[in-house]
């Protein structure tokens, strides 16, 4: 199996994170008062385009598919309450140049259902999301602990509020 690492670390007093990925490069995430980098949520869409357009483009240059040029919007659907999790992402491909439609489609197709890990980890609701916490304290003690594991394979006890039976 890979990993894939990545890291957030607060970088003034408003809500400016510097995000850096395991491969080396760095990204500013804010929110809309400080509005110095994308927000995370926007990440989502991008991500998903960005993979699945990775996919796309290689396939129809395999297939030696004349693309002049290339884009992919990505347009994420957020619920009104919180979480404001996602409810729906549609992703267009718009492509210029004398491209076989069924070659276009099928290559859509691949990215979807074998190769963009995005996606797939979007629409497959297996992910397990397990949150932990470690502390230093000023004199240098440190402690840690998971707090609580969300997702398909979850203990419904584990996210109980303390002191209550589930």
């Amino acid at each position: 199996m890979a990993t894939k690492t990545a890291s957030v670390t607060l970088d003034g007093d408003g809500l400016r994170f510097v995000g850096r990925m395991g491969s080396g490069h760095a990204i500013v995430l804010d929110n809309a008062e400080g509005d110095t980098g994308p927000r995370p949520a926007e990440l989502i869409p991008l991500a998903l385009a960005g993979c699945t357009a990775m996919d796309v483009i290689s396939i129809l240059r395999k297939k030696r598919q004349p693309v002049t040029r290339y884009e992919v919007r990505a347009t994420g659907v957020q619920s009104e309450g919180h979480p404001n999790e996602f409810r729906r992402i549609d992703v267009v491909h718009l492509v210029e140049g004398d491209v076989d439609v069924a070659a276009l489609e099928r290559a859509i197709e691949l990215s979807a259902t074998r190769y963009c890990s995005v996606g797939s980890t979007l629409a497959s609701g297996v992910t397990e999301v397990h949150h932990a916490y470690q502390i230093r304290t000023g004199d240098g003690a440190e402690s840690s602990g998971e707090v609580l594991v969300m997702g398909p394979h979850a203990d419904p006890a584990a996210l109980a509020p303390a002191g209550t039976a589930s």
